[in-house]
């Protein structure tokens, strides 16, 4: 696989560097650490909320700080977790005094390393919380849902606990908030190909031609099974069958839909993956209200994609619509009705 790098010790550096000259005026970082990835734009008085996780997934995790959203993010190296010394650092840049929520997925490493964060923090009298994301269907059964990996998913978390905060609301609130958006989205992801680790220049798995993973994670975590690589309608049946019996979503829901690529699917694909998904809908009577189709959680240069269902009720909807922006993506306002 050939790449535009210089070392690929630097990747990630070089990375960073690139994003805070190309927007300047809205992100910068803590102190002398480059991974220490913060807003400018922090609105005074809110409830800070922070994320982190490993490189190799943009815009998941520092895609989405900006206002309206996150507030910091914890840069660790390709698929590896940023340190607790980091993560206390961005919590005492952004902190405003309304106490922080840490929003991050379920893996070990970021299990522990926010941990002996929030001790530290707390030590400093900085009260802080945390929601732990975790929706990947089949990564664990329904009843072992607290196994269950977070993925692309955890968009719709930010963005509720995003709008929450944004809305000056105090932190049982917006912690209320980000753990309803947690129990209400699912995901199911496959994939084409395996990612190749720019430090170690090959594939971390293999997937043969002409086969497809189903259930595969983002890092290159086993699927369930592989199959012979079938039409992408009959890809998208098999996958919505898991999704909509795991809540369930049922008849009379309304949702919100994201389809998200892995990192070398075309944009053309995701919406015939789409296409589809929205007939599947349609005839189980579950009402689509938005959607979201693009990159949201990739995994390099992998192929593949993931479908989350968001099911909604008139209070996430209202979070759901407010507006955000961040140099990566942004949101006008919705109309509720």
């Amino acid at each position: 696989m050939q790449r535009l790098v210089n070392d690929p010790k630097n990747y990630v550096d070089e990375m960073l560097a690139g994003i805070y000259k190309a927007a300047p005026e809205a992100v910068g970082h803590a102190g002398d650490d480059l991974r220490c990835y913060v807003s400018k734009q922090v609105k005074k008085g809110k409830v800070a909320l922070i994320t982190g996780g490993g490189s190799g997934h943009l815009p998941l995790f520092l895609g989405y700080v900006g206002p309206g959203m996150l507030d910091g993010c914890g840069v660790g190296g390709v698929f590896q977790s940023p340190s607790p010394d980091q993560i206390l650092a961005i919590t005492k840049e952004v902190s405003q005094g309304a106490g922080v929520l840490y929003i991050y997925g379920n893996y070990g490493g970021d299990i522990m390393n926010f941990g002996m964060a929030k001790d530290m923090a707390d030590m400093e009298d900085i009260e802080v919380r945390e929601v732990i994301a975790g929706e990947d269907v089949l990564s664990s059964p329904k009843g072992h849902e607290d196994k269950r990996r977070g993925v692309a998913g955890i968009f719709y978390v930010y963005k509720i606990a995003g709008a929450a905060a944004d809305s000056m609301l105090g932190i049982d609130e917006v912690e209320r908030l980000a753990r309803k958006a947690c129990a209400n989205v699912r995901t199911v992801g496959m994939a084409l190909t395996p990612c190749i680790i720019p430090e170690k220049g090959k594939a971390n798995f293999s997937i043969e031609p002409g086969k497809m993973e189903i259930g595969m994670g983002i890092h290159g975590e086993p699927g369930i099974k592989v199959e012979d690589l079938a039409k992408a309608d009959d890809i998208v049946a098999e996958m919505m069958k898991p999704l909509l019996e795991d809540l369930p979503y049922v008849k009379g829901d309304e949702v919100s839909v994201l389809i998200n690529g892995l990192g070398a699917t075309p944009r053309e694909e995701l919406y015939i993956v789409y296409r589809k998904v929205a007939e599947i809908l349609e005839g189980k009577g579950i009402k689509v209200f938005n959607n979201y189709v693009g990159e949201f959680a990739t995994s390099m240069d992998m192929a593949g994609m993931s479908i989350s269902l968001f099911k909604l009720d008139k209070e996430l909807k209202h979070y759901l619509c407010m507006p955000f922006e961040t140099p990566f993506l942004s949101q006008k306002q919705l109309k509720e009705d």
